[in-house]
């Protein structure tokens, strides 16, 4: 047996965190003046346009048929209502108080997570997020709103990221699939659903250069990201992803800050911190019993080294490959994170 998978999986939302968090910022500073349903469609635009370019030979699942109606959801939420609402926060409150109320979607994909498919949790985990929601709070609340319009701003960021949680947790069965894929389905039916809304509206677009860059943006902070995202989920479940992913509005507040925003201070050294703090947890967390595997027949990506793929083959294949296979009834002890074989409560 390898290493925990939870090592690897956090390490993967990690990067996640800070391909987006990074991002955050600079969309603020290249949409301003653009309609938010624009900038939403420049932004998974470039996620989709990345996805297209051809990466060499995947051994990952395809889509199926069956996933269509889950793709359209995760799209609607994630690539439209998501982005729109955080575009249009962004240019109504500080990129700082933005940024680090992006440590809702870890709570709220935590709360969707536990609600919908009963992902465990326990004790180590629930004081990450605390520690992380802590952090948070600390510094939305140092910077609160000065404005009426300001406080509009910080709603529609939370409102975004209810929305995002609502992609993560909807979206986890697409973690087995190929996240390239994924996304470049995703990214095209959101940015072309969010591109007709605009030119419906006769949104104010954005100039050739910052057109351009939000759609660097995009490729980076959204396409990159996802795909390391769903990665994670694969790895770890939608829990855990969302909850390291909460390093990426720290992240985010810290370029804002290097970007000229001088609006922390105590706070912002206090709430690292406490990410840090939960973070940490999440990455040296073990879970570890005796557990039991019924039969199943399914297809996903997977390996001979790890202890569940014992079917054969004329030649085994390195690495990782896809294709259907059975698992017969297996009872062992490991560590492991809530994939797609340990999903049990």
């Amino acid at each position: 047996m390898r290493r925990s998978p939870i090592v690897s999986g956090g390490a993967l939302a990690v990067a996640s965190a800070v391909t987006f968090g990074a991002t955050t910022p600079l969309v603020q500073r290249f949409g301003h003046g653009a309609g938010p349903f624009a900038t939403a469609a420049l932004l998974y635009g470039g996620a989709a346009l990345v996805s297209a370019v051809p990466m060499g030979a995947t051994r990952d699942a395809p889509l199926r048929r069956s996933d269509a109606g889950r793709v359209i959801a995760v799209a609607v939420l994630g690539a439209v209502v998501a982005p729109v609402a955080f575009a249009w926060g962004l240019q109504h409150t500080s990129g700082v108080t933005a940024a680090l109320l992006l440590n809702l979607e870890a709570v709220f994909t935590v709360l969707l997570a536990r609600l919908l498919w009963r992902e465990p949790l326990g004790a180590r985990v629930g004081l990450a997020v605390s520690a992380m929601v802590t952090g948070g709070a600390l510094l939305v609340f140092d910077g609160r709103a000065a404005s009426i319009t300001a406080g509009w701003g910080a709603l529609a960021v939370a409102g975004a990221t209810l929305a995002w949680a609502g992609d993560n947790v909807v979206g986890r069965p697409l973690a087995d699939r190929d996240p390239t894929r994924v996304v470049l389905a995703k990214g095209a039916l959101g940015s072309a659903l969010s591109l007709g809304i605009a030119l419906t509206l006769s949104e104010p677009l954005p100039s050739w250069t910052n057109a351009a860059a939000l759609g660097a943006c995009g490729a980076v902070g959204y396409g990159l990201s996802l795909r390391l995202y769903l990665r994670a989920q694969r790895v770890v479940g939608a829990a855990r992803t969302g909850s390291i992913f909460a390093l990426a509005p720290f992240l985010g507040a810290a370029m804002a800050w290097a970007m000229g925003e001088r609006s922390g201070g105590l706070a912002t050294v206090g709430a690292g911190a406490l990410c840090a703090v939960g973070v940490a947890l999440h990455l040296t967390e073990s879970h570890d019993h005796s557990h039991m595997h019924d039969v199943v027949e399914h297809e996903h990506a997977h390996r001979h080294d790890d202890g569940h793929h014992t079917h054969t083959h004329d030649t085994v294949p390195e690495g990782e490959h896809s294709h259907s296979h059975r698992h017969e009834p297996q009872s062992h002890v490991h560590p492991h994170g809530a994939d797609l074989h340990h999903r049990h409560h």
